[in-house]
């Protein structure tokens, strides 16, 4: 009895993170910012470059607490939804190969969101990753928080709420 050979793991890594891409990429609020991911296994840190039109203060220079706030979002979204194409992916079979041609679950609807702005968001990179605290059938409750400099001291943080869709 013969097995199937396993993919190489560089072939692996190329497929998960071109899903990822291919993912982001169907957002066009997602691109309009510039928001990226860097995937570690099944763990997403969003990036959000730097640009001089994020600035809503001049004065002190601050990022504007809007884009701030759709970056939290985005974040919790994306891990909600790579959290339902993962085990797709990694699964096999049909579904493996729905991924690859790019067709995707439907994506959860934002029932809710809380942001705490915590301090100034600096004039540079910011870095943000949510955690999924529940995730059913039908709702899923998710918990962002962005940083600059240090992952202990973010600037601000979220609660979501999302709505499932089948």
């Amino acid at each position: 009895m013969s097995r199937k050979r396993p993919e190489p793991v560089q072939v692996v890594k190329q497929r998960r993170d071109a899903a990822m891409q291919t993912l982001a990429q169907a957002v066009p609020y997602i691109r309009y910012l510039g928001v990226q991911f860097e995937r570690r296994g099944n763990e997403l840190t969003a990036v959000l470059p730097y640009r001089e039109d994020l600035i809503g203060n001049p004065m002190l220079p601050a990022l504007h607490g809007g884009a701030t706030g759709a970056f939290l979002e985005i974040t919790g979204h994306m891990q909600v939804m790579w959290a339902q194409v993962w085990p797709l992916m990694e699964g096999g079979g049909a579904a493996a190969e729905a991924i690859d041609a790019g067709q995707f679950p439907p994506w959860p609807k934002v029932i809710d969101i809380t942001v705490d702005y915590l301090r100034t968001g600096l004039p540079r990179d910011a870095y943000a990753r949510a955690r999924i605290v529940r995730q059913g059938r039908r709702y899923a409750s998710v918990q962002v928080s962005a940083w600059q400099d240090e992952i202990d001291r973010p600037f601000a943080a979220a609660t979501a709420h999302f709505l499932m869709r089948q």
